[in-house]
């Protein structure tokens, strides 16, 4: 079946940086686009970044340009979020889902299969 494991949340300090990374299987991974997004307690979902299917197209919201980097190795069917300098705004659960799409979305609806998270938390 379908799965998208997250893994490499954890607590960090900010300024610090974690990577995080989605394996998946159960499908064909190399024909979707991926995407990161993150919910906050009390918030709505947010988009963080995209890779398109071949990793030539990447976008990113303003709040992490700059600071994260998306990537994915097709081979090993995985993407990754490296994120550095991070802040405390940053802390929320990150989610990986894949999207069966030439041009990839920032709305998290157009997405078709979704991980189950992991927590990102940064302190003061």
């Amino acid at each position: 079946q379908v799965q998208l494991v997250e893994s490499g949340g954890g607590l960090v300090q900010a300024g610090g940086s974690l990577r995080l990374s989605c394996a998946a299987s159960g499908f064909s991974f190399s024909t979707y686009a991926m995407g990161w997004f993150r919910q906050a307690p009390g918030k709505e979902r947010e988009f963080v970044a995209f890779i398109s299917r071949s990793g030539g197209i990447t976008y990113y919201a303003d709040s992490v340009k700059g600071r994260f980097t998306i990537f994915r190795d097709n081979a090993k069917r995985t993407v990754y979020l490296q994120m550095i300098s991070l802040k405390p705004e940053d802390t929320a659960v990150y989610y990986c889902a894949a999207d069966y799409t030439v041009v990839p979305s920032t709305l998290g609806d157009a997405y078709d299969y979704w991980g189950q998270g992991t927590q990102v938390t940064v302190s003061s």
